[in-house]
């Protein structure tokens, strides 16, 4: 048998050498499929949607060894340019991050239905040709067929977090410093109101959207004018203008709460202002998502993160693990099995 090895390798050697002559693909003139990702603004280390989407699908894609490259975008104005310079150079999947978004890609993927587009936290609704449902939207019809949306349920998220807030508060005021007021952080902010307003129906819950999700200086500002008063829970839900309003928290010596990530870890300076982060596990998602693609299974459709499937959650408490009594952590653990028993009382659905 080992006398035979030689033999074989030989025979090996000619028979690939034949086949490359003939034009015929070997393993290694195989092209690898590629993966691209176009980021909203806000920047590639934005500690939120952008960085650790391009984390998880990067990770993944040189596990799978995928081709991977991404585009920032500096300004809405470069949602479309930047989808397609990715499709130009090849780029089999395009991830595109936020709501934001949203138009560019449903454009894109009815001009390119060969390519597979996946969008976080957006899903489409009848008005992109879509009849009557949200499901028709991804189908042959509704022209997104070709397109699966990373979604999660913020208004289950929010609304642990308002119990958490509100549990929490010695003057009974709880605030939220809200990025655009578009779906996913309404959603957010509806469901913290109603969890406070769960725990205690006479708890002062205040507001503010602010139509840019990098501005921090702004949101610090309006969490300082919500803390004179008498806010000391503040909610950031809106990327890095909620970052702002989180320093003003830990500036004045109170409570804050982070969102889309574990913010313990990704926004360091507010460490011990931070109950907890209202998280979404996006770099897993994105991995996940990337993953399946690699192997075939990725449909078009949505892709719902929740509670009850672990895909959304409280981050731990930290610093505050001692500090928080155990009957507010007791009411978030009812409220969780609340809403895996009726979604619905988030007041969001």
């Amino acid at each position: 048998m080992t006398r035979r090895l030689p033999f074989v390798l030989a025979l090996l050697m000619i028979t690939s050498l034949l086949l490359a002559a003939c034009g015929a693909p070997t393993p290694s003139s195989v092209p690898k499929l590629k993966v691209g990702v176009v980021l909203d603004t806000g920047g590639i280390e934005d500690k939120s949607f952008n960085e650790y989407t391009l984390k998880g699908a990067r990770d993944a894609a040189a596990k799978a060894g995928l081709e991977f490259s991404y585009l920032p975008s500096q300004s809405t104005s470069d949602f479309e340019k930047n989808i397609e310079s990715l499709i130009a150079e090849g780029a089999d999947m395009v991830i595109t991050v936020g709501f934001p978004l949203g138009d560019a890609t449903a454009k894109a993927a009815q001009r390119h239905p060969d390519i597979h587009f996946v969008i976080v936290d957006h899903a489409y609704y009848p008005g992109f040709g879509c009849p009557n449902t949200v499901e028709d939207c991804y189908t042959e019809a509704g022209g997104l067929v070709n397109v699966t949306s990373l979604m999660f349920a913020e208004d289950e998220l929010g609304y642990l977090a308002g119990v958490l807030a509100a549990c929490m508060s010695q003057n009974g005021t709880v605030a939220t410093v809200a990025g655009m007021e578009i779906p996913p952080v309404v959603r957010f902010v509806t469901g913290f109101h109603n969890g406070a307003k769960s725990v205690d129906p006479d708890v002062v819950t205040l507001s503010q959207y602010i139509p840019d999700f990098d501005d921090p200086a702004t949101g610090k500002v309006v969490a300082q004018d919500f803390i004179n008063q008498g806010a000391d829970v503040i909610f950031g839900v809106g990327g890095n203008t909620g970052n702002g309003g989180l320093l003003a928290a830990k500036e004045a010596g109170l409570m804050a709460i982070g969102v889309d990530v574990d913010q313990y870890f990704s926004y360091p300076a507010v460490q011990d202002a931070l109950l907890t982060s209202a998280s979404k596990n996006v770099d897993v998602t994105a991995r996940t998502a990337v993953e399946d693609f690699a192997a075939g299974r990725l449909a078009g459709g949505i892709r719902m993160a929740t509670v009850s499937n672990g895909g959304v959650g409280l981050a731990p408490y930290h610093d505050w693990e001692s500090r928080i009594p155990q009957a507010c952590k007791d009411q978030v653990e009812a409220a969780e099995q609340a809403i895996q028993a009726d979604p619905a009382i988030t007041g969001a659905k």
